[in-house]
């Protein structure tokens, strides 16, 4: 997709964040801290919360992290009161552990469509190492009013 502005210009991170209180969003310690024009970008820690027994982020915390982006991503496009999107599909490729820290993804749009989005999400340590890769299917339904 082209880097023109997808996202309004009003939407304020504080706001996503309170969005996501009492949620499993929020239980995971994740939070939103970038939106430019074309991507949305939040980060994770790598704690208690986020890892598996063996020490390392757990790949469903990653996949959590991937799908809260692309389902806020693809909300923040829509007609707010018209429309409302859910996730149809989601991969993650985990390319490398993370033990220790945070992690940041970031959501960017591949396909904006009438009835489905396609996002993809980059998950990266403190290094900017890539640790997982995501691509979420967002169906966009109509409420009936």
């Amino acid at each position: 997709m082209s880097k023109e502005r997808i996202f309004p210009e009003h939407v304020q991170l504080e706001a996503l964040n309170h969005m996501s209180e009492g949620s499993m969003v929020e239980h995971v310690g994740i939070k939103f801290t970038n939106i430019g024009p074309d991507f949305l970008e939040a980060e994770m820690p790598v704690d208690q919360r986020t890892k598996q027994p063996l020490g390392l982020l757990h790949g469903g915390a990653s996949v959590v992290l991937a799908e809260t982006l692309g389902s806020v991503g693809a909300t923040l496009v829509l007609e707010m009161g018209k429309q409302y999107a859910v996730g149809l599909e989601i991969n993650t490729n985990h390319i490398k552990s993370a033990k220790e820290g945070k992690v940041t993804g970031r959501a960017t749009p591949i396909h904006i469509g009438k009835g489905t989005h396609v996002w993809s999400i980059e998950t990266r340590n403190e290094n900017n190492d890539l640790i997982a890769i995501s691509r979420i299917t967002m169906a966009i339904l109509n409420y009936n009013n």
